[in-house]
């Protein structure tokens, strides 16, 4: 079939297989670019099949030879329906690892449930034994809580007592206007955390520690954002923010319990990218086409591959203690967070309209990158030529 996107709101309900193969080919020569990294060998990742999920396992096999199994829930390709990106990504992982001699196993289902939880235990108690490195890079709208059988869902809403207004930009138009969002109720904040807190990291852990399964000196990372004040009301501020408290805090028991393995946990404050959930978020769109603009003006911007390469080679994988903030936290955010680019883009947000914009914000790339994570205007792939949509994960 010719699959071409298909748009509701800020969701693409179609993917190209050939281009999200071709992304995640992109993805690998960058890692191989950079060179070998001296790092983990056996390696899960929670949240595997898109955005620095993927990058992580990427960066794993391809830069450090890393043997991984990957969690993820997505939608399989049906006659005449495209899969989810994610599926395809996966899918399109596996085939190179495998043709590089790695091994790669993946796991489609809810990683919040206990079942899930339980096949991938199996899973590396048969084939690997151990892992030295987990990957949480969950994201989610909602959970199903495996111990409660409460559904949680998520909301992206500033907290306080006053209505949030600022700017924001619909990508796809172009056009700027003023967004106004009410502030979240105790309810939602505590659904907000149950969800993208660090619960269900903590669990991860708990069950491969009693399984035996992490190995000695084991290191498990979750990925966190702080941003700047232009978006802390909806986001370091709000209910997401709350949630990123609790998974930061989270990664100090975490450590707590792996001490007697000599373990660490971590959380990675990563740099503004487009994402399925960042496009959703208002304001986030307008701050990311201005930061984009700035970033690649100075030469220092970067997507999901090249934050986690840094990140294994410059910070985890050192000879180096890892360094960290005063909060404990690794800063891969920093480039972003210079304080030369933070006010540029301050001032940028005050000239922002939708006359302005194509030219004081990078628009387009945002565009791009968005239609790229469904394998949409990717370079050298033909969207008019049939594709089979069919793509099975390689046994």
């Amino acid at each position: 079939m010719i699959i071409e996107p298909r748009m509701r709101g800020f969701i693409c309900l179609t993917a190209h297989p050939d281009g999200c193969e071709q992304n995640v080919i992109n993805q690998i020569n960058y890692v191989k670019s950079k060179g070998t990294i001296a790092g983990p060998k056996k390696v899960l990742v929670v949240g595997a099949s898109t955005g620095f999920g993927l990058a992580s396992r990427i960066t794993s096999a391809f830069g450090a030879d890393a043997a991984t199994i990957g969690v993820f829930f997505e939608k399989p390709s049906a006659p005449g329906k495209p899969a989810s990106p994610g599926w395809y990504n996966s899918a399109a992982f596996e085939k190179h690892a495998h043709k590089a001699g790695l091994y790669a196993k993946s796991i489609n289902g809810d990683a919040f449930s206990d079942e899930i939880k339980q096949q991938t235990l199996d899973l590396i108690k048969n084939d690997l034994g151990q892992v030295d490195l987990v990957i949480y890079s969950l994201a989610s709208p909602k959970r199903l809580h495996p111990k409660t059988g409460v559904v949680h869902n998520s909301v992206l809403k500033p907290i306080g007592d006053n209505v949030f207004t600022n700017k924001t930009v619909d990508f796809h138009t172009g056009v700027v206007s003023e967004v106004s969002i009410s502030p979240a109720n105790e309810e939602e904040i505590e659904n907000t955390v149950a969800v993208m807190g660090g619960e269900d990291w903590e669990l991860w852990i708990d069950a491969l520690k009693a399984a035996d399964l992490l190995a000695a000196g084991a290191t498990t990372v979750a990925y966190s954002y702080i941003g700047p004040s232009l978006t802390e009301a909806v986001y370091r501020k709000g209910t997401i923010g709350r949630a990123k408290d609790h998974l930061e805090a989270t990664a100090f028991t975490i450590t707590d319990k792996l001490k007697d393995i000599n373990g660490k946990a971590f959380v990675s404050v990563n740099k503004a990218l487009v994402t399925q959930a960042s496009s959703a978020i208002p304001v986030i769109p307008l701050y990311i086409s201005l930061l984009y603009k700035v970033m690649k003006e100075k030469g220092i911007h970067e997507g999901c591959i090249e934050q986690i390469q840094r990140l294994f080679a410059e910070r985890l994988y050192t000879a180096e203690e890892t360094p960290i903030d005063a909060a404990g936290r690794i800063r891969i955010d920093d480039w972003e967070m210079r304080t030369d680019v933070q006010e540029r883009v301050a001032q940028l947000w005050t000239e922002a309209t939708a006359e302005t914009l194509p030219l004081i914000g990078d628009l387009a790339g945002y565009k791009k990158d968005f239609l790229n994570l469904f394998g949409f205007d990717v370079a050298g792939i033909d969207y008019k030529k049939d594709v089979n949509e069919m793509v099975e994960m390689p046994a």
